[in-house]
């Protein structure tokens, strides 16, 4: 879809919708609910000791938030990551081109931002996302594979937080949790979370529920 503005994407996201370049999508699958919506409500989180480790170690790193672009650095760090994505998970390779990159990462959107890494002059992450009047959602992140240590996906996360906080947004949006899939595991560890009940119809009004642990 085309012709979306920022207010109504917002809505969506409370519904359980996600964006991803021009494409608007939710979970319909008549027979399972294993994908289901989850935000943190950003007034209400404590990292806890693991993630304020992470953030200790990733605190020397430069992030700059701005419209999403792609030039040669984020096409190469992105096919870094997915070919170690593809050894270590067997994922489908993927040699993204500039032109496809541009589609799903840049599509023109007033809610786009992109979160981008640096140690030094070297781009080592980027955190892609939709910002609206009242929440953040984290729509895709890579890096550098060989900086593992400096868990950058999980600092992607703690880092938008912590924006979201800055400009008073309420909730910072995950996507779906599958409990059981390794790739989606980490999002259970920012704590205290929500979880969409059901799938919401038109007219109706959504219910998020908090997560007890």
């Amino acid at each position: 879809m085309t012709g979306v503005t920022v207010a109504e994407l917002d809505d969506l996201l409370e519904r359980g919708w996600r964006r991803f370049g021009p494409v608007y999508f939710r979970p319909v699958c008549a027979t399972c609910a294993e994908c289901v919506s989850v935000r943190v409500p950003v007034e209400t989180f404590r990292p806890s000791p693991n993630l304020k480790r992470v953030l200790r170690r990733g605190a020397h790193l430069r992030l700059e938030v701005g419209g999403p672009v792609v030039d040669e650095a984020r096409l190469v760090l992105y096919r870094r990551w997915h070919e170690s994505r593809e050894e270590e998970r067997g994922w489908r390779a993927d040699r993204i081109g500039i032109e496809s990159y541009a589609m799903q990462f840049c599509f023109p959107h007033a809610a786009a931002r992109e979160f981008s890494y640096w140690e030094g002059e070297d781009l080592v992450a980027v955190g892609i996302a939709d910002e609206t009047p009242r929440s953040l959602s984290a729509v895709y992140c890579y890096y550098d594979p060989g900086r593992s240590p400096l868990s950058l996906g999980t600092l992607n996360v703690l880092r938008s937080i912590d924006y979201a906080r800055r400009r008073r947004l309420t909730n910072v949006y995950l996507g779906y949790r599958v409990e059981g899939c390794p790739s989606l595991q980490y999002k259970g560890r920012f704590q205290p979370q929500e979880r969409l009940r059901g799938r919401v119809e038109s007219g109706h009004a959504p219910r998020w529920d908090p997560e007890i642990r």
